[in-house]
């Protein structure tokens, strides 16, 4: 009877100790997320649970996840255009209803003067807009009917296009297993038992949240400027393009050409001063230095020799005297 009770006993040590052993043999995981930013990381074990943990590192790695097919073309579309009206705020605020119209909206506007070269004070003005991607080429066609001979008027144009279909993707990519990443830790908070844990969890969780917000504004300014082109317009008066005409004479012309003439007399000036600093000078320097330090040579032996000649002459005619006795 006594060896059974010792038998049981027995038994029931072992199997405490097993589960002992397995209760101290769960750990939990180091998360460190992959990024540019290094955020904390657990040194805790939990002191109780169910489940283990190991191995449940999210994956934040950025590979794409998307299907080639779900891949979204964005193309970034923006124009720029300068052109020459008669009334640079009239046209502004044509320019400004039409974006209203087409449903997208002005972004800055600004109206000033500028004097000519009659000291004439002359309207220009500056408009930039945002319409539908769609519209952007009726939009352009739009403005340039504003001015009375669009051969002539459109003083520039440019249309420029960036493809940002790659950035795009990947940000998608990274947000998606952000968001899982998110979800792990969220369902592995649940098993924590310990303050310290939780709170590990919770700031592993404000780390992933800040970066999924910042890839989410990134996603959301793509696609706000692949939907909306951005349109940059100046508008000049003609009178501040067009030279002033007097019978047929033309001041402002003149001008630019006496100012032309300035600029090419001062070039050649310049240039000239530039060859004779850099070329004339230091040939001048290799061939007259030698020669000059051969003069100072000879002038030093002349005056020498002359110093000799004067002292000898004095002595010669300076005659000794005896006293008499």
């Amino acid at each position: 009877m006594k060896s059974k009770f010792y038998a049981l006993l027995l038994i029931a040590v072992l199997v405490l100790t097993a589960c002992g052993a397995k209760s101290q043999s769960r750990d939990f995981p180091n998360l460190t997320p992959s990024g540019t930013m290094e955020s904390p990381s657990f040194e805790n074990d939990f002191a109780s649970g169910e489940k283990s943990y190991d191995g449940m590192s999210p994956n934040v790695s950025g590979e794409s996840g998307l299907p080639p097919a779900n891949v979204v073309r964005l193309v970034i579309r923006n124009a720029e255009l300068s052109i020459v009206v008669d009334d640079p705020a009239k046209v502004m605020s044509t320019i400004n209803q039409m974006a209203e119209r087409m449903g997208g909206y002005v972004v800055s506007s600004n109206l000033w003067k500028s004097v000519n070269y009659s000291g004439i004070e002359v309207p220009e003005a500056s408009i930039s807009i945002r319409v539908p991607a769609n519209l952007l080429n009726q939009a352009i066609d739009e403005i340039k009917n504003l001015t009375n001979d669009r051969q002539k008027d459109v003083l520039s144009e440019n249309v420029s296009g960036q493809d940002v279909t790659k950035e795009y993707t990947d940000l998608n990519s990274r947000l998606a297993n952000l968001e899982e990443a998110e979800a792990q830790l969220r369902s592995i908070m649940e098993e924590a038992k310990k303050t310290e844990d939780v709170l590990n969890v919770f700031n592993q969780l404000t780390y992933y949240r800040e970066q999924i917000e910042v890839i989410k504004g990134q996603i959301k300014y793509y696609e706000e400027s692949a939907a909306l082109s951005a349109i940059n317009v100046s508008i000049k008066a003609h009178e501040a393009v067009n030279p002033i005409s007097v019978a047929g004479w033309k001041p402002s012309v003149t001008v630019s050409k006496a100012l032309q003439a300035l600029v090419n007399s001062m070039q050649v000036i310049v240039d000239a001063v530039i060859w004779i600093v850099i070329s004339v000078i230091p040939v001048l320097i290799i061939i007259f230095l030698p020669l000059y330090l051969i003069f100072l040579a000879i002038r030093a032996a002349v005056r020498r020799s002359n110093k000799k000649r004067l002292a000898k002459k004095q002595a010669d005619t300076v005659q000794p005297t005896n006293p008499k006795e």
